[in-house]
């Protein structure tokens, strides 16, 4: 499913996700099989990956209970056809990669938590040593391991490129009680996470995780009430960098278990000078869209116990 056609209002239509309003309460997100790398749309889908990423976020949601509330209501497709009638005809299309959830006031942030210096933090380190424009130890190699955990805000788009900002500058946006519950969420969430995973042999280098607020109005004014909840995906290879653990070698880049066979490609596209890295992206080719699939099968398989075929418990 590149894109999605449903009997309900669209509340949004993201990179990945279509968002629809069910009624003041409940939103339905449906993960489509759109792929978007260094914050481009491809024009090619990604089989079964909406499927992964929304079951994957359902399993990881009731393994996190204990640590944070979050909006999930369900992602089993006959309760979402009893709670709104008026999808029954497109039941089969939304099997697996629909989730009724709460509707909050999301935080115009992105919580990004990295435990591994890679990717845009190990370029930015390298290049001025510096992440998020705030000063790290020297001497750090790439993948090394980060004790603790950074965080590092980014701004949210639903278009064009998602932005790096400070502490400070998120603070500014989102007032002091917020930024620091925000922050405090996060590592407790990303350290559950990995804690989780570590026994399965993934190690999470790096996540982003969204929050939203519901109760006393949805109100994000400074010192106003309301409670924070996990939204959105959580933890899936769209949001986060899974390595083998058995192959971790600092000092280089890791395999890992995302869209990573996809950003290869790219990469390699404007080395050759064929793609700017903005919209158009260049077409894929077809052991590309199938190496994706194939890694993001791998790790839900890895982490749940289960191939994606069989329901999750």
């Amino acid at each position: 499913m590149a894109a999605s056609a449903l009997p309900l209002a669209l509340f949004r239509r993201g990179k990945v996700r279509d968002v629809y309003t069910v009624d003041e309460d409940r939103l339905l997100l449906v993960a489509t099989d759109r792929v978007s790398a260094f914050d481009v749309v491809m024009g090619e889908a990604i089989p079964r990956k909406g499927a992964v990423l929304t079951q994957l976020t359902a399993w990881w949601l009731r393994k996190l209970e204990p640590q944070v509330q979050h909006h999930m209501l369900t992602a089993e497709i006959a309760e979402i056809i009893r709670e709104v009638p008026s999808l029954r005809d497109h039941e089969r299309e939304l099997a697996g990669r629909a989730m009724l959830c709460r509707r909050s006031v999301v935080f115009p942030v992105e919580c990004v938590v990295r435990g591994y210096l890679s990717g845009s933090a190990w370029k930015e380190y390298r290049e001025r040593g510096t992440l998020a424009g705030e000063a790290l130890a020297g001497g750090l190699m790439e993948s090394d391991r980060l004790d603790p955990p950074i965080f590092s805000p980014a701004t949210k788009a639903d278009e064009g490129h998602d932005q790096n900002i400070t502490i400070a500058a998120m603070r500014e946006a989102i007032g002091d009680r917020w930024a620091e519950e925000l922050v405090t969420r996060s590592r407790e969430v990303y350290e559950a996470g990995r804690a989780i995973a570590a026994p399965r042999g993934i190690i999470i280098a790096d996540t982003k995780f969204e929050f939203g607020l519901v109760g006393a109005g949805n109100s994000r004014r400074r010192g106003s009430a309301g409670s924070v909840i996990l939204v959105d995906e959580v933890l899936t290879p769209d949001s986060s960098r899974f390595w083998p653990a058995d192959k971790y070698r600092p000092g280089y880049p890791q395999p890992s278990f995302d869209k990573q066979p996809l950003r290869d490609h790219l990469e390699r596209e404007k080395a050759a000078g064929r793609w700017d890295g903005n919209y158009p992206p260049p077409k894929l080719p077809i052991h590309v869209i199938e190496a994706t699939t194939s890694r993001y099968l791998d790790i839900y398989h890895r982490l749940t116990g289960s191939p994606l075929s069989n329901p999750i418990q």
